[in-house]
C-alpha cells in the first residue's frame, strides 16, 4: 500500500469518523477532514487528495454542489455516504459522477475495504466531456467511440448503448433499463435487441485488453461495461453496482 495517498473525509467529528479515520490509517492513508464545503474545496486544492468521501447528510452543506465542483476540476474518486434506504439520492449522486455510495450507518471496514477497491481501479481521464478506460476513448459530446486511436464503426443505436454504459462503469443495467434510457420509451421492438446490440458492440471491442475492461452480462440482472485493475487480469469485476429492476 502507498502510504503517501491522502484521503479527505467530508463529515462532522464524531464516534464513526473516528472509526473510519482508524481504519484508513491502518490501510496505509493519511486522512484529513473537512467540516463543511467551502473547507472541503478549499482543502481538495490545497492536498490534491487521492480520493474524498461525502457525507450527504452533513447539515449545511450541498453534497451534490460539492461533488459538481470537484468535478469540474478533477477526476478524482468520490465516495458519497447517503441517508439510510435513500435509493433516489444514491442514484442522483451516481449520474452526476459519484464513484460509489455507501448508505448510512456504515461499517467503517467496508468503507476501507471500498476505498481500496475503487483506487484499484484504471484512471479515468476526463477532457471536457470524454472519457478514456485504458485503449478505450468515448466522447459524448461528439457521440464517438475510438479503441486504439481507431473510431469503431457501430451504427448509432449500438453507440448510444455504449456510451450510455461507459458514461456509468461497473454499473448493471437490465434490459429493460436500457431500452428506456437509451432508446426511448416509445421503443417498439423486443428486449431481445438489446442482446444483439451487445452482441454486435462486443465485436467492436474484440481487441479492447481485458485487463482494461469488458463488457460483461450479469446473469439474471444485465449489462456493464465493467473496468478492471490493470494488476487484476483474470479476476471477475467484482466492485459492481446493481441498478434497480
Amino acid at each position: 500500500m502507498v502510504r503517501e495517498k491522502t484521503i479527505l473525509v467530508v463529515a462532522e467529528e464524531n464516534p464513526a469518523f473516528q472509526d473510519l479515520k482508524a481504519c484508513l490509517n491502518k490501510a496505509g492513508y493519511r486522512v484529513a477532514r473537512a467540516a463543511g464545503g467551502e473547507e472541503a474545496l478549499a482543502k481538495f486544492s490545497t492536498l490534491n487528495p487521492a480520493l474524498v468521501i461525502l457525507d450527504a447528510t452533513l447539515p449545511g452543506i450541498d453534497s451534490r454542489q460539492v461533488l459538481q465542483a470537484i468535478r469540474k476540476r478533477s477526476s478524482c474518486p468520490v465516495i458519497i455516504l447517503t441517508p439510510p434506504g435513500d435509493l433516489e439520492e444514491r442514484l442522483t449522486a451516481l449520474k452526476q459522477g459519484a464513484d460509489d455510495c455507501i448508505g448510512k450507518p456504515f461499517a467503517a471496514e467496508e468503507v476501507a475495504a471500498r476505498v481500496n477497491a475503487v483506487l484499484r481501479r484504471p484512471p479515468v481521464i476526463f477532457a471536457g466531456d470524454t472519457r478514456q478506460y485504458g485503449s478505450l476513448r468515448v466522447d459524448f459530446q461528439a457521440h464517438t467511440a475510438y479503441l486504439h486511436g481507431v473510431e469503431l464503426p457501430l451504427i448509432p443505436r449500438d453507440l448510444s448503448l455504449l456510451l450510455f454504459l461507459a458514461r456509468y462503469p461497473n454499473r448493471t443495467f437490465t434490459r429493460k433499463q436500457l431500452i428506456e434510457e437509451v432508446w426511448g420509451l416509445d421503443y417498439a421492438g423486443s428486449e431481445r435487441a438489446v442482446d444483439l446490440a451487445v452482441k454486435r458492440i462486443r465485436k467492436a471491442l474484440r481487441d479492447w485488453p481485458v485487463s482494461e475492461g469488458e463488457l460483461k452480462t450479469r446473469r439474471g440482472l444485465g449489462y456493464q461495461l465493467c473496468i478492471h485493475a490493470q494488476k487484476e487480469k483474470n479476476r471477475q469485476c467484482r466492485e459492481c453496482i446493481h441498478a434497480p429492476e
